[in-house]
């Protein structure tokens, strides 16, 4: 047993026991064997290494089909249509909240109007009542000896009138601007203009007016402070010749037509102005 243990060899090992050697017919089969073994195993790597390079080969240079390049364009042209969108719709914002603005800002300017309309319009009740007086004295010669402090007060003053100074601020901007584009009701932007065209009528009747102006009056009635003050001592005319009161009554008669149209324009453009701020208010929800 020790025989077989010590003549036993190690495998790999072409000699024997004792430094025997193997039959040669052993070592060219473990020879073979081991060539088979390694021509194997390179076989399989080169065949993995073909089928890796044939598969890379089929997708970087496969050829396209139609409905590749369809689907393609489409995701371009949905990308750049989506971006036309965006765009729009952020533009289309911005000209509604400047439009809004515009409105907002509007409105003020129509609140400021009519508290100068209803200063005007009492400017002109009591112009016409004073021209109203004047008139009177002067087509009476006898009046106009007694009431000689009532006749130059009331021809100082009658005929006083200060310009309407409307707040057109937000107006000139839309017109120099081109805001008027930004409207998108045509009956809002109808109403606005159709507001600040009565202007032009209320001008030319105080140029008509001032052109009318011609008054009869004394310094020593105006006070320091400009306001205008009823003398006590019966200041006489320069003459109580009847056509030449008569003419000057005529004068002033025209003088409070003049007037009295203003009047009417006044309470027209308050009215005006009071519906036109209610609608946009109302239109553009701004309450």
């Amino acid at each position: 047993m020790e025989e077989d243990i010590e003549g036993s060899k190690t495998p790999g090992d072409p000699q024997g026991p004792a430094g025997r050697q193997l039959p040669e017919e052993i070592i060219s089969s473990n020879q073979v064997i081991a060539a088979g073994t390694e021509q194997q195993s390179t076989n399989d790597n080169q065949e993995i290494n073909k089928e890796m390079e044939v598969h890379h080969h089929t997708h970087g240079h496969g050829k396209k089909n139609w409905k590749t390049y369809f689907w393609e364009f489409l995701m371009l042209f949905l990308a750049v249509f989506c971006g036309f969108l965006a765009e729009y719709q952020l533009e289309h914002k911005i000209e509604k909240d400047r439009e809004l603005q515009f409105i907002k800002s509007l409105t003020t300017d129509l609140a400021d109007d009519v508290k100068s309309l209803d200063a005007m319009i009492e400017q002109e009740n009591s112009g016409i009542k004073s021209l109203d007086t004047l008139i009177n004295l002067l087509n009476s010669p006898q009046l106009a000896k007694q009431r000689g402090d009532d006749l130059y007060y009331v021809a100082r003053i009658g005929p006083r009138s200060i310009p309407f100074a409307n707040n057109s601020r937000t107006f000139d901007q839309l017109k120099n601007s081109g805001g008027f584009r930004l409207m998108r009701k045509t009956e809002a932007s109808n109403n606005i203009m159709g507001y600040y065209n009565q202007f032009s009528w209320i001008r030319l009747l105080e140029d008509n007016y001032n052109h009318e102006f011609d008054p009869v009056i004394l310094r020593r009635q105006e006070a320091d402070n400009g306001n205008i003050e009823r003398s006590n001592n019966n200041p006489s005319l320069r003459t109580y010749d009847t056509e030449m009161l008569k003419e000057m009554a005529f004068h002033t008669v025209h003088m409070n037509g003049s007037r009295r149209s203003k009047l009417l324009l006044f309470e027209k453009l308050k009215k005006s102005a009071e519906e036109l701020n209610d609608y946009l208010k109302n239109e553009y929800r701004l309450e």
